[in-house]
């Protein structure tokens, strides 16, 4: 399995130093990340520094990354959850997005892509919150000049409803298996312990052969997938659901 990396919740107060431990295992193994940039941050639990970054620090901050080749995604819009739905990939049942209507959707991507224009990033690829959208999601997301999403379950790239999806590691080893396909290793800095850091620089160091940059990722052939494809989709996130609610 080849695996790239994608870093969530990147806010102005995010928390600096968990973040640059990961940040420095990362440029010392040469692996450029995606990163997911929340735009309106108001989620407290993502504010997580007492200095925030202003507008042009943390513009200045997004363009050092960019100028490593990392690869920039629209991370929601203000990261705050709504609604209690799980929508169509069912891995949380709370949302920013699925169960919210449509032309609001239309409006927060919009809005959100906008902003990382004024930060001086043009992306198309989106990275819900809570991994939780809905079909109007997706209609929202091709309205608003988006063309690829890091989310999903699968062996690789695939494309639905106009989209292309880069997807998502079910479970850490899955990531390290000799099995064929792609997948993607999903980190939040921000809750990470100095043992699970330690234990991240471990695995990369051990099996740096499984890991890729994500902009290698989005060159990878995208393949169209069916009814079936989605349904088993479905279900496998629904029983993840319900297995990490067990633990």
């Amino acid at each position: 399995m080849k695996t790239a990396i994608r870093l969530d919740d990147i806010t102005p107060d995010m928390d600096p130093e968990k973040y640059k431990k990961v940040e420095k295992i990362l440029d010392d193994n040469g692996i450029c990340p995606l990163i997911g940039v929340v735009p309106f941050n108001e989620d407290e639990n993502l504010k997580r520094s007492s200095e925030r970054l202003t507008d042009s620090e943390f513009a200045e901050y997004i363009k050092g990354r960019l100028d490593k080749k990392w690869v920039v995604a629209l991370h929601g819009y203000n990261h705050v959850y709504t609604t209690g739905k799980m929508g169509i990939f069912p891995l949380n049942n709370f949302s920013e997005y699925a169960g919210v209507p449509y032309e609001k959707q239309l409006e927060m991507l919009k809005k959100g892509k906008d902003k990382l224009a004024e930060f001086g990033v043009q992306t198309d690829i989106f990275m819900t919150p809570a991994h939780t959208y809905d079909k109007n999601t997706l209609k929202a997301l091709v309205d608003a000049g988006f063309s690829r999403v890091t989310d999903g379950f699968g062996s690789g790239p695939y494309i639905r409803k106009g989209l292309t999806f880069y997807p998502i590691s079910r479970k850490r080893k899955e990531c390290i298996s000799d099995k064929k396909g792609y997948t993607t290793l999903v980190l939040h800095t921000n809750t990470m312990e100095d043992s699970d850091i330690e234990r991240f620089e471990n695995m990369i160091r051990d099996n740096r052969e499984h890991f890729i940059n994500y902009c290698d990722y989005l060159e990878v052939e995208a393949v169209s997938r069916g009814a079936l494809g989605n349904i088993t989709e479905y279900f496998t996130a629904l029983a993840k659901y319900f297995v990490v609610k067990l633990l």
